[in-house]
């Protein structure tokens, strides 16, 4: 039979078995699906497909799992990102009777089940997330027999292979490896919807692991359902008061997107406040609150989830009316990425961003916080050299790292195969390991131009061309062209205005003040190995109270202001970066902000001992103002304590001395208590740097801070706690030892307070 008679005969069935899926007689293959089923099927190619979010990439896989499966090939593996995106999957396969089943962190309960379906056959579709294939169980007991079987191989998302795409993820370079394990003539399907043409080039060359051809399926990436526009407002009080006012007029239920989890709940409560049905969706949901969220926006019984960018990718809600954007995200690819969640179902969809000063700090911590560091590496390895396994508490004992970058180092180790996960943590291989400089820089600096792109993207209107044309472009789109619909194109179509009563009520919500500060109730692991001879949890006569913070730096509001008298302990020196531009960064030339943004030293607020190191770098130190000790009054008189404190007691401050002295004496006389002075610095006082973890921040601390003999005698007649005040608390080790330190001393209780909390 010739190959075009075979061709045909398979475009017949799997035009019949995607009516058969999908349960409607007139479904036709959209351009370049029916392509891509037979590059699949008929000729166990490797296929990348990068078409627009609800172009259908899911039909080619699932009619492609259909044919093959009838053709008596085994379960397709397919490998998903998000817990959200597995869930919407496997709800689309059983919709289109494929047996699809998951194996994550949600349905451990299930795994065993999960495996002996597998060993039946009866699974069609198996869904894993990419950190699963580093699963010691899952690697040694499961993938094997997998591999062998598997007919048909799915990477979604697939930029995320990509160290260039906008959402690296490092254990998605494992499927390289997966790839050359693959039996000849296994198809493999990779698919994303945002990939430029470095991306693309990237995931095609790894698709093509030992010399296997690559077919590409690309389409245009316009949505001509998008209504696109950026609103220039200029604080955070006028966006937030323009969002509960105009809320209501964007069309259906969607999402209002932004950029940290403080800011997420904080805009979710104004809006509730201003009487609309939201909710907050961040990675600090657990999997059930997600999944209800998820499904509360799906059937349209909230007007919107406000979320961070924990609500991304495979999302699926084709009616989704709107997305709006509190803050920009650091690319126009991430930003694509994310708007396309809208209208794929219904003729117009309104995609809104209202850009804020404060975006490029907050990219450039995320920036650098995507790339490990050369010397935690060689730290990492050379412990790790005895080989043995190491767990990540033990690991962190030896590199001043945070657990969420020591996390990420041991994937990007372990992709490289320099470690290996085990049983019992972590293991070095003995393959030699070079930190690979020039590939990292190159991707700072791609990461530096996507930043710049973001900021021309948002230009006024006046000054920006057409908005979907450039992304379109920045996506490598050869259709680009004016839409005809944005705002720059047709005009503002939004409302400009914010309503007196909406300013007045999110000025309110804003201004106001006060969050918990939790104490710390267990001493690190391995902070013995670090000359501090404490373990298991801190004794309750040593222990701190529940405390108050004015704000998280990361709040709005006061949260803004804060990082403004914090100057570089705050989050990017943001204030300072608006002050060097003499105007909101986004007002200005995309090159000049993003270069002021660069000099920025600290792109997050450091540990609690860097307050009191070094001299002032920034800003100036100087007694609080009204307003601040106004601020500080309404904390104290809303904390709810079981005892009022009988005095006030400051941690000694080498940056800020003014200030926190200030503070502490301003609430000793509103308050009528007196004021025992501060306790001192001994042996130079704290160490370290920013970004670290516990067992290195309570090292740094122990030992350093003590109560002096004048304080001591003062404190010998408290009858009650005592207050004890500094300006920035991040791993909150001074304000424990401090407060240990106190409590030892005789106080029967210890009150932390600062100005803020660095998250």
């Amino acid at each position: 039979m010739s190959s075009a008679v075979v061709e045909t005969a398979l475009a017949d069935e799997a035009l019949a078995v995607l009516r058969e899926l999908t349960g409607r007689p007139d479904a036709v293959f959209r351009e370049g699906q029916d392509a891509a089923v037979s590059a699949l099927v008929e000729r166990q190619q490797r296929a990348l497909v990068v078409q627009r979010t609800g172009w259908g990439k899911s039909a080619v896989y699932f009619v492609s799992t259909a044919l093959l499966r009838r053709r008596g090939r085994g379960p397709t593996l397919l490998v998903s990102p998000l817990l959200a995106l597995m869930r919407d999957q496997v709800a689309a396969a059983a919709r289109a009777g494929i047996k699809a089943v998951e194996i994550s962190s949600a349905n451990a309960t299930e795994w065993d089940d999960v495996a002996a379906r597998l060993a039946a056959d009866d699974v069609d579709v198996l869904l894993v997330s990419p950190e699963r294939l580093t699963n010691p169980r899952f690697r040694d007991e499961q993938l094997p027999d997998l591999v062998e079987r598997c007919g048909l191989l799915v990477v979604d998302e697939a930029h995320c292979v990509s160290d260039w795409g906008h959402d690296f993820r490092p254990d998605y370079r494992r499927i390289r490896e997966l790839l050359g394990r693959l039996p000849a003539g296994t198809p493999v399907l990779a698919t994303t919807a945002t990939a430029n043409e470095r991306v693309v080039a990237d995931v095609a060359e790894q698709l093509g692991t030992g010399g296997v051809e690559v077919t590409t399926v690309r389409g245009p990436l316009a949505r001509d359902s998008l209504r696109l526009g950026v609103l220039r407002l200029p604080t955070d009080r006028a966006r937030l008061g323009w969002l509960a006012a105009h809320l209501g007029d964007l069309p259906g239920s969607g999402i209002v997107y932004a950029l940290t989890v403080a800011a997420a709940e904080e805009t979710a409560a104004l809006l509730r406040d201003a009487g609309y049905d939201v909710r907050a969706y961040t990675g600090r949901l657990d999997d059930a609150d997600r999944k209800e969220a998820e499904e509360a926006l799906r059937e349209n019984r909230v007007k919107a989830l406000v979320a961070t960018s924990a609500l991304g990718m495979g999302f699926d809600k084709p009616d989704l009316g709107f997305v709006v954007h509190l803050g920009a995200p650091s690319s126009p690819v991430s930003y694509y990425q994310q708007v396309g969640r809208a209208g794929r179902a219904v003729e117009h969809a309104d995609v809104l961003l209202l850009p804020g000063p404060e975006d490029l700090a907050i990219w450039q911590w995320f920036a650098t916080s995507s790339m490990p560091r050369e010397d935690h590496a060689a730290a990492v390895l050379g412990a790790m050299s005895d080989g043995k396994a190491w767990s990540v508490a033990r690991l962190e004992t030896v590199a001043d790292v945070r657990r969420s970058r020591l996390e990420l180092l041991l994937k990007v180790l372990s992709v490289d195969g320099a470690v290996e996960r085990v049983q019992g943590g972590w293991r070095a291989t003995g393959v030699p390991w070079v930190y690979d400089a020039d590939r990292y820089a190159r991707v700072t600096r791609t990461r530096e131009a996507e930043q710049r792109s973001m900021i021309a993207y948002a230009r006024p209107v006046e000054e920006a061309e057409c908005r979907m044309a450039f992304l379109q472009t920045a996506l490598d789109d050869p259709t680009a062209a004016p839409c005809g619909r944005c705002d720059v194109c047709a005009g503002p179509w939004y409302a400009t205005d914010v309503p007196a009563d909406a300013a007045e009520a999110a000025t309110a919500r804003l201004d106001r003040p006060g969050v918990e500060l939790p104490p710390r109730a267990q001493w690190p692991t391995g902070a013995d190995r670090l000359g501090v001879q404490v373990k298991g949890k801190i004794s309750p006569d040593e222990q701190v109270l529940p405390g108050r913070a004015v704000a998280r730096l990361t709040d709005l509001g006061w949260g803004q202001r804060l990082r403004t008298l914090l100057g570089d302990d705050g989050v990017g020196g943001v204030a300072t970066l608006a002050e060097e531009l003499e105007a909101p960064p986004l007002e200005e030339d995309p090159d000049a902000a993003f270069d002021v943004a660069r000099r920025q030293e600290h792109p997050v607020a450091p540990d609690d001992a860097q307050a009191h190191r070094g001299p002032l770098q920034r800003g100036h130190d100087a007694p609080p103002s009204d307003e601040l000790v106004q601020a500080c009054a309404r904390v104290l008189k809303a904390w709810d304590w079981a005892d009022r404190p009988v005095a006030v007691v400051s941690v000694p401050s080498r940056r800020r001395p003014a200030l926190v002295r200030g503070v502490a004496e301003a609430l000793s006389r509103m308050g009528r208590l007196p004021y025992l002075g501060e306790l001192e610095l001994q042996h130079g006082g704290p160490t370290g740097g920013p970004g670290g973890n516990s067992a290195f921040r309570l090292a740094g601390v122990w030992q350093r801070i003590t109560v002096g003999e004048q304080l001591r005698e003062r404190l010998a007649g408290a009858d009650g706690p005592v207050l004890l005040v500094d300006d920035l608390a991040d791993s909150r080790w001074t304000m424990t030892v401090a407060g240990r330190e106190l409590r030892r001393a005789g106080a029967p209780g210890v009150l932390p307070f600062v100005l803020a909390l660095s998250a």
